[in-house]
């Protein structure tokens, strides 16, 4: 198994430092325009190896020829989010940056599975797919495992309890308008409707739509990191195990949910080939509002990609 991570700051290194740390390849890649990032980082790493009892080699790199070959590529590439930009703020640049990064996938790494997590994620993704021309289910993009994680926290936090055992989906798209689903969210088999009022509920809620804006604002030169990359490693293990975990991550719909060519947090199970099935949820009339403006948005940002 060779994996690729393309993006050597601070999301795209710590992946790279839990793959090694898990051994979950015996090649891991990490590139960067900067020359020396990804070569010292990647040393760094490396020489972390011995320690943690890891045989998976990283080697950093500026050159695509490197990643030639690879099984998964995870694309970190991208501008960071700055105090009071929204993820929409970011669409132009970062369309340009994976857009090359793409077509270099593309030619080196033609049977890849593709995982994106550069922001705005749902319109990263769908321009990831139209410049590599790859299978819908080999591209798919980290969202929902990262809200739904952040989610969960809040209500752990809430309640005074572990957060193992909180089980929650976040579906929609991956910025404001996501959709918690309080309905499918469940403390140790009770339902959190059972266990807090709508009140402060729908305040769980609020913070997980601006839980990245909460970190940037705090951080000022820079995004989170330390869950992103947890969140990514989910998707990695579940392909170079073929666990088929189920967690929610941005699909393309092909009329799932009564959506088509978009690209949206729903859930599905992940193994050896990618996106092995989108699991369609029984939603009621609220939840399919929620939804629906959600994807809106996401049609709408979409819409202004330019390739």
């Amino acid at each position: 198994m060779k994996i690729t991570v393309v993006g050597a700051g601070n999301v795209g290194a710590t992946l790279a430092q839990r793959i090694v740390d898990m051994d979950l390849a015996k090649e891991c890649i990490l590139i960067d325009i900067l020359e020396g990032t990804p070569q010292g980082k990647g040393l760094d790493i490396w020489e972390s190896a011995p320690i943690t009892g890891s045989d998976c080699r990283i080697i950093g790199t500026n050159d695509y020829k490197d990643s030639a070959n690879s099984d998964i590529v995870v694309i970190t590439a991208g501008l960071p989010r700055k105090p009071g930009m929204s993820r929409e703020d970011l669409l132009e640049k970062n369309v340009a940056i994976v857009k090359s990064v793409s077509e270099n996938v593309k030619k080196t790494s033609p049977n890849a599975i593709v995982v994106v997590v550069s922001n705005p994620l749902d319109a990263m993704v769908y321009t990831t797919l139209k410049v590599t021309g790859f299978e819908p289910h080999k591209v798919f993009g980290m969202a929902g495992i990262l809200d739904t994680a952040r989610y969960r926290s809040f209500i752990a936090l809430e309640l005074d309890v572990s957060t193992r055992d909180i089980q929650a989906l976040v579906l929609g798209g991956h910025g404001d308008s996501m959709v918690p689903l309080p309905r499918y969210t469940m403390v140790g088999g009770i339902p959190l409707t059972e266990l807090l009022p709508k009140d402060k509920i729908d305040a769980i809620i609020e913070r997980t739509r601006k839980g990245g804006g909460e970190i940037v604002a705090l951080l000022k030169t820079g995004s989170a990191y330390y869950a992103t990359s947890a969140a990514i490693i989910e998707i990695v293990e579940s392909i170079v195990k073929d666990k088929k975990r189920v967690l929610p991550c941005s699909a393309y719909l092909n009329g799932e949910y009564g959506y088509d060519g978009i690209y949206f947090g729903v859930p599905i199970k992940i193994g050896k080939k990618g996106v092995e099935k989108i699991y369609e949820l029984k939603l009621n009339a609220e939840e399919k509002e929620a939804l629906r403006k959600s994807a809106e948005a996401v049609k709408n940002t979409t819409a202004e990609v330019k390739l």
